[in-house]
């Protein structure tokens, strides 16, 4: 079975489902005996977000940003709650929306699901919604599509404008790697490539080619985003840190520069080669598949993003 992940936040009518979940990737996915430990309630489960594994007490945790720092990440229960048998193992299930506040302005919001067995409860990866976003409803229908519905900000809005325009993202939980993929819309040849912008979404990296045929294969294929302002600063997370800073469209010439990332070390992580990939762009494009094609400097590769 072909995985689909495609982190567009808008349905359609003339989405085509895909029933595909996120299979094991090279090293980045784990067998569930591998992953997090169970607990016997779900607020005080393990759960992980991007690549760190955080554990809930009492639906809180605490970690400093980095070794020493005075500075706290701050990982909270939210809520949304929605139950279902995701596994079909004769038990309720729960997913729910976890925040984060990396010591910063913002409150990163997370999707969450914890799976019931007999010795209690084992947390899954995270999935990102947004920032400083407002959450809605969590739903799981009855063939375990789990559709997250919310409000954010039209494009361009800054975070002092309240979210107003709703969005809803369809998932499906792979219980073995406890790992979200999305249900995606077939969408070739309906996208206008002419009325796409760089600030129209948050942007997923999905892999990069360079010009003498060698492909970088994602470990954590869910971990990399990229979010351009309209005020010429970006945005990102990949499978380690957040990074930021600004960026220069002029035509479809693209630069990046002022980089700057938190300081957590993270074993494996390919955090550095998406940065290299940045700094190396020269220009970009849209396609009719609804892609953004980052090109590197002479000539030297290709960067996709969906």
């Amino acid at each position: 079975m072909r995985v689909v992940i495609d982190h567009r936040r808008n349905s359609s009518a003339r989405a085509t489902l895909l029933f595909a979940v996120v299979a094991c990737v090279a090293s980045g996915c784990s067998a569930r005996d591998e992953g997090p430990s169970a607990s016997t309630d779900h607020r005080n489960a393990e759960y992980q977000i991007d690549a760190q594994r955080v554990t809930l007490v009492d639906g809180r945790a605490e970690a400093p940003v980095a070794p020493g720092s005075a500075t706290m990440v701050v990982t909270s229960y939210f809520g949304n709650e929605a139950r279902a048998d995701l596994n079909g193992d004769g038990r309720d299930d729960v997913v729910f929306l976890l925040t984060q506040e990396p010591g910063g302005s913002g409150t990163f919001y997370y999707v969450v699901a914890a799976l019931a067995a007999e010795d209690g409860y084992a947390g899954s990866r995270a999935l990102l919604l947004g920032d400083r976003i407002a959450p809605q409803s969590v739903a799981i229908d009855s063939n375990g599509i789990i559709t997250v519905s919310y409000a954010d900000r039209a494009p361009g809005e800054s975070f002092a404008t309240s979210p107003s325009v709703g969005k809803s993202i369809r998932l499906k939980l792979d219980t073995e790697s406890l790992q979200f993929g999305e249900v995606a819309q077939d969408f070739a040849g309906e996208a206008d490539p002419a009325r796409m912008r760089l600030d129209m979404k948050t942007w997923l990296w999905v892999g990069a080619r360079y010009a003498d045929g060698t492909e970088v294969v994602l470990r954590r294929p869910d971990a990399f985003t990229l979010t351009f302002g309209a005020d010429g600063r970006f945005s990102a997370t990949t499978d380690c840190n957040r990074l930021g800073g600004t960026y220069t469209a002029t035509g479809d010439a693209l630069t990046f520069g002022d980089v700057f990332a938190t300081r957590m070390f993270c074993e494996g992580s390919q955090e550095n080669e998406f940065s290299a990939l940045l700094d190396a762009v020269a220009s970009y494009r849209f396609t009719a598949r609804g892609q953004l094609l980052l090109a590197l400097d002479s000539d030297s590769g290709t960067v996709e993003l969906r």
